[in-house]
């Protein structure tokens, strides 16, 4: 079952939060952040940093500065 939970996000000097659920997947924890109604998929990579997986047709209608503020927070919530 995954978990859900309200992801607080600081971005162009607002804060925001982000209907978010953590997903078990293996060895490893995604995320996924609804923004601005699309659903995006984090995962961490190899260093630990967050990256967003989202479909490239959609993406264009997606702020990137948000989508890194979000990978950002992730990267912080879960260090």
């Amino acid at each position: 079952m995954a978990e859900t939970f309200r992801l607080p996000v600081e971005y162009e000097g607002r804060e925001e939060e982000y209907p978010a659920q953590i997903i078990n997947h293996g060895y490893t924890q995604k995320v996924q952040v609804e923004v601005e109604g699309i659903t995006v998929t984090f995962e961490p990579d190899e260093e630990g940093n967050y990256r967003a997986l989202i479909d490239p047709l959609i993406s264009s209608s997606v702020d990137m500065g948000l989508l890194q503020a979000i990978s950002e927070t992730l990267g912080a919530l879960f260090e």
